[in-house]
């Protein structure tokens, strides 16, 4: 791991603590409140549950010490990624959007953002690079895709937007701000669906913004107090668990999902597989679909459900929720089970097919 890394892990598992003051929790406590005491004159920063609450501040500290930026969290990925819009887009605007990335951002822009006249063109992640991005006011961009994990390079689609006056936004949540730094990269915006492998244990629905400027952190800010779209402080508290063992469980799923791109390349029940060199998603694609629901429900170590980024590796067949894949692609999240009992029983489902 490069020293930046560590030095944001660091940081995020001390966000809390080292403000703390002897005796104080070092786990942030639980806030349930709607309302604070605020006589006279409002001059605390806590004046309504609507607008603030400690326990997600907690949770925030922790994400923007990793993204080095400043964040706003929001209640779900899908949240998080309609303030992105909203914060990025106005009544005439056109959104370039990847045609193999995730659906639900399509359908918001297609049956509810349309109808605010901001309209949007999907094209493929891997032709995103050629295109001439002149007459967009925003690039969205997953890198990997989801589900397809299709590449491009955000650096150089970053450069050709601002030179044409286009702002970047990035979904990172296949890779997470420990395995893709897009505003590194000159992006202007990251959003993340934190439901996954940030958060972790499959147990709450999270999201967030990041940015650098302020413009648009107060835009994305404004639009979460104005829409009541403030996380839940129970799900804050979760997140905040979970993101103190995000290096530990993204190194063993990581290792997992190397460890059977070994075993699975070239074999025989497997059509074509897909694995970008990094993360913990593997995209398998079987002959048929009967095959891939078999490899899928068969497995005693792989849960049939949908989303991604658990402890416990799970799978599902894309094209039932109309994603532009084949029939038999399998999108297989990988767990933090250990390493040689998982290869073992995949391969052993897989010996069945």
């Amino acid at each position: 791991m490069d020293k930046q890394n560590v030095s944001r892990i660091m940081a995020m598992l001390h966000a809390r603590s080292g403000a703390l003051e002897n005796g104080e929790p070092i786990s942030p406590p639980i806030v349930t409140t709607a309302k604070y005491a605020l006589a006279g004159t409002p001059d605390t920063p806590y004046t309504y549950g609507r607008d603030i609450n400690p326990t997600v501040e907690a949770a925030e500290a922790a994400i923007a010490a990793l993204e080095e930026a400043p964040i706003v969290a929001f209640p779900s990925g899908m949240a998080a990624i309609t303030a992105g819009l909203m914060a990025t887009t106005k009544a005439g605007d056109r959104v370039l959007v990847p045609s193999d990335g995730y659906y639900v951002t399509r359908v918001l822009l297609e049956e509810i953002l349309s109808g605010h006249d901001i309209q949007f063109d999907a094209i493929p992640t891997k032709e995103i690079a050629t295109t001439d991005l002149s007459p967009y006011a925003v690039v969205w961009l997953e890198t990997p895709s989801n589900p397809g994990l299709d590449l491009c390079s955000i650096r150089s689609i970053a450069e050709s937007a601002r030179g044409v006056g286009a702002m970047v936004v990035v979904d990172n949540t296949t890779l997470t701000p420990l395995l893709q730094r897009p505003l590194d990269l000159g992006a202007d915006m990251v959003v993340s669906s934190d439901t996954k492998a940030m958060a972790g244990h499959s147990d709450c629905l999270y999201g967030h913004v990041a940015t650098r400027d302020e413009a648009l952190f107060e835009k994305v800010w404004r639009w979460r107090k104005v829409s009541g779209s403030i996380p839940d402080p129970f799900a804050s508290f979760l997140v905040h668990r979970g993101l103190m063992t995000l290096e530990l469980r993204m190194e063993r799923m990581c290792a997992n999902a190397q460890a059977l791109v070994t075993v699975m390349e070239d074999h025989a029940a497997i059509q074509a597989l897909k694995y970008p060199g990094m993360g913990f998603i593997i995209g398998l694609t079987f002959d048929t679909e009967i095959t891939a629901e078999r490899f899928i429900n068969e497995c005693p170590a792989i849960f049939a459900s949908t989303s991604f980024g658990g402890v416990h590796t799970s799978a599902e067949r894309r094209a039932r929720w109309g994603d532009a894949v084949s029939e038999g692609y399998v999108r297989l999240s990988v767990g933090c089970e250990p390493t040689a009992a998982l290869v073992s029983a995949i391969e052993a489902s897989l010996a069945r097919l």
